[in-house]
């Protein structure tokens, strides 16, 4: 059986794909722009929910890969991990910790440290509205009601302003809807969310329930 071909898109690809997608374009005419399939372009946009993720960037307290270098050395020199904690300023228990989750067959090597720790980042983490069945009623109820997703966002706020549990941003709600459609992107959907300005969502805040 014949295997289907991967389709690779460049970060500059990403990027021209979501400004078409951010003036309305359809799936199928920027599909066009890389002699691709519509389908490939809609999975990289349900990835994160129809939603420009911003651009990546390393937690102030993660591990550099400078700093997986010298744990590197550290351990070919059979130092103590007391010993290279104290070199990097780090706690014993956090350069454990990396070496135990980062070693491979062959051992720690810095560089497939770094990588399998960017990738573990990459992880799709649950939306608040798939954890909150009650809340995820009420929302359904709004949208029944042809409410906007920042409508709802801000009556949630407005009528239980000291529940957070009871509140989620338009955001969210945007993912939600996409990723529950995205088998078969359906029109009436994407137009529903453009006719509630969407767009304007996107190009907006980034935060995530």
């Amino acid at each position: 059986m014949k295997q289907r071909r991967r389709n690779y898109y460049s970060e500059s690809q990403k990027a021209l794909m979501w400004e078409r997608w951010r003036a309305g374009e359809s799936l199928q005419h920027i599909a066009q722009l890389f002699d691709r399939n519509h389908s490939s372009v809609a999975e990289i946009l349900a990835q994160t929910g129809g939603i420009q993720p911003p651009p990546r960037q390393r937690s102030k307290r993660s591990l550099t890969l400078a700093e997986r270098e010298e744990i590197s050395r550290g351990i070919a020199a059979e130092h103590s991990i007391q010993s290279i904690a104290r070199h990097l300023s780090r706690a014993p228990s956090a350069i454990c910790r990396e070496i135990k989750r980062n070693s491979g067959e062959k051992g720690y090597r810095a560089d497939c440290a770094d990588q399998l720790a960017w990738q573990r980042a990459l992880r799709p983490k649950v939306c608040k509205l798939g954890t909150k069945p009650a809340l995820a009623k009420i929302v359904a109820i709004k949208q029944q009601l042809q409410w906007s997703p920042q409508q709802v966002a801000g009556w949630l706020k407005r009528t239980w302003p000291g529940n957070e549990d009871l509140h989620v941003s338009h955001e969210t709600i945007y993912r939600t809807l996409f990723i529950e459609a995205r088998g078969a992107l359906k029109r009436e959907l994407l137009e529903h969310l453009r006719r509630t300005s969407c767009h304007a969502s996107i190009t907006s805040s980034h935060a995530v329930d």
